[in-house]
């Protein structure tokens, strides 16, 4: 029986770049998940009877929602609910179930890489029918209705057993649980050799696999472990846990430095990766060497036709704009187009439902191609597994062949995590108020040749996006990007992104601190960080 509840709206329903975000205590508000679950089905329309994909990355209150959402998927006429086992649905496996079974959309419970927890950070996003994140034009209706909302539409039924694979009734709706990985698995064996893979690893080709008790543990199990016969004990922090075993499920130097140490000792395997809280990020490690985001991207785009699924060519490269510029080089090379877009994977697909791009990413760890449409951390992985295994080459001698041609892009990104919102809004705004006198300027002994606000306008829809981040141009290619963070759940993140290439002709081996140190005086000549937010360093450097 459907029931309709009163309810009162929130101020704070607003999504960000990846859906709704906030501290677990916040989303238990009465209503507040219903609020913003209601807001999206009254936001769409034409699904009367169609099919919902839902699941999360498994952290604190996954189950709970997933239940919610059930019985309101119900109450407003869906007429199936695909629902990964245990409430487990990576965020790239969740985009190839709606585009496999062609579902309306989906509901996909993450944070992404934020901790989680009681007292850590939950989040709800909506997919749309191409297995993509909502466009502004969703969320900001979705917004927009979560401010004036009166009332929600649930059902009086028991919680469904989401366990079980197998059909469960709920009211005139079907629950279908299905196994979480078996769909993305059988995706991944039509992309990449996998029996080049298992021969690569049968031959003592070493592979330590991070899954940072996150949602990609069963996946990386399944596939690297079993399926590419690399066994059991490549995949570290296989299984997923509430709390991701207390750490910060972020793949990245700082928080994942056990398994960057252990590929910087003497005795370290060939390979080493690790992914997300939800399964979209990536970090790839070879023996004695890391390999940046930026540089990730190129080189995979570089060497994709080695691959099955990529051996017909790429179409084009989309990056967001500060990612940095390694991948122009490969693409210019291909003779194939290059898309800057803003931050945010939802932007990559317009390009790819058009087919004018066939490999994206992020300098915030997130690769991935035109199979599904989300960025996705283990297909990252599998491609380089792929290229080793074609090339038969160290990670390090693939990256120094790499430079070799297209020369190098020093770089770094610095987080200041938590700062006061009003601080950082006052650092962007006058950072902003400055831009027509930088160029011609000379900051830090760096002649200055650019300066902008990031605006950029989509080649399929005409749709626009404004201040998307201040960019600064210096002689000899050199660039820094200032912009704030929507990731996060408390204080505002400025993120510094630094960046500084380097020809084939010059020198490839520096230290990236030392190569990016003249670029980092710079920054804070320019923006005056520690003047607005009293922080002297950054919290995080990747």
């Amino acid at each position: 029986m459907t029931v309709t509840v009163a309810t009162t709206p929130y101020d704070d329903q607003k999504p960000g770049t990846s859906g709704l975000r906030k501290k677990v205590p916040h989303f238990q508000q009465p209503n507040y998940v219903e609020n913003f679950v209601q807001s999206i089905f009254d936001s769409l329309e034409g699904f009367a009877g169609q099919t919902l994909v839902l699941g999360g990355d498994g952290r604190f209150y996954n189950r709970e929602v997933v239940q919610i959402v059930l019985r309101m998927a119900a109450a407003n006429g869906f007429g199936r609910v695909l629902v990964g086992q245990g409430g487990i649905l990576s965020t790239p496996a969740a985009s190839n179930v709606i585009r496999r079974y062609g579902a309306f959309g989906g509901i996909i419970l993450s944070a992404s890489h934020n901790p989680g927890g009681p007292h850590e950070d939950f989040g709800i996003k909506y997919n749309i029918g191409n297995g993509g994140p909502a466009p502004e034009k969703v969320t900001d209706a979705i917004f927009a209705r979560s401010m004036t909302i009166d009332r929600y539409l649930t059902i009086e039924a028991a919680d469904v057993d989401i366990d079980t694979i197998g059909e469960t009734a709920l009211g005139g709706m079907t629950v279908q649980v299905i196994d979480s990985v078996a769909d993305y698995a059988a995706l991944m064996e039509t992309l990449f050799d996998f029996d080049a893979i298992r021969t690569l690893i049968g031959s003592g080709f070493r592979v330590l696999f991070d899954a940072m008790s996150a949602v990609t543990g069963p996946y990386a199990a399944e596939i690297i472990g079993r399926r590419l016969g690399a066994g059991e004990a490549a995949v570290l922090h296989a299984t997923p846990l509430p709390d991701f075993g207390g750490h910060h499920p972020d793949p990245n130097l700082v928080h994942a430095k056990d398994l960057y140490d252990r590929l910087m000792a003497p005795d370290a395997p060939d390979f080493g990766a690790a992914s997300d809280g939800d399964g979209d990020r990536n970090l790839i490690i070879g023996k004695g060497i890391f390999i940046t985001p930026s540089d990730s991207l190129a080189m995979l785009a570089a060497n994709a036709h080695l691959a099955p699924g990529y051996a017909k060519g790429l179409k084009g490269i989309a990056r967001s704009m500060p990612t940095s510029g390694a991948a122009d080089r490969v693409a210019d090379a291909l003779g194939i187009p290059l898309y800057e877009t803003p931050t945010g994977w939802k932007f990559f697909g317009t390009l790819l439902d058009a087919g004018l791009a066939t490999i994206c990413g992020e300098e915030s760890a997130g690769t991935g191609s035109d199979h599904v449409r989300e960025k996705d951390g283990l297909w990252a992985v599998l491609l380089w597994l792929n290229i080793l295994a074609a090339r038969r080459e160290s990670v390090a001698e693939i990256a120094t062949a790499h430079w070799a041609r297209y020369g190098r892009n020093y770089y770094a990104r610095h987080d200041y995590e938590g700062v006061d919102s009003a601080a950082a809004d006052a650092l962007m705004a006058e950072l902003r108020a400055g831009l027509g006198s930088l160029p011609g300027s000379t900051v830090a002994g760096l002649a200055v040749v650019s300066a902008d606000d990031f605006a950029y306008t989509d080649p399929v829809d005409g749709s626009t996006a404004t201040k998307q981040g201040v960019r600064i141009g210096f002689e000899g290619g050199s660039r820094i990007v200032f912009r704030l963070s929507g990731t996060g759940t408390s204080g505002a993140t400025l993120r510094v992104y630094i960046e500084r290439y380097e020809p084939p002709t010059g020198d490839l081996a520096q230290e990236t601190p030392i190569g990016l140190a003249p670029l980092i005086a710079a920054a804070e000549a320019v923006a005056g960080i520690a003047r607005h937010t009293g922080r002297t360093e950054p919290d995080v450097v990747t």
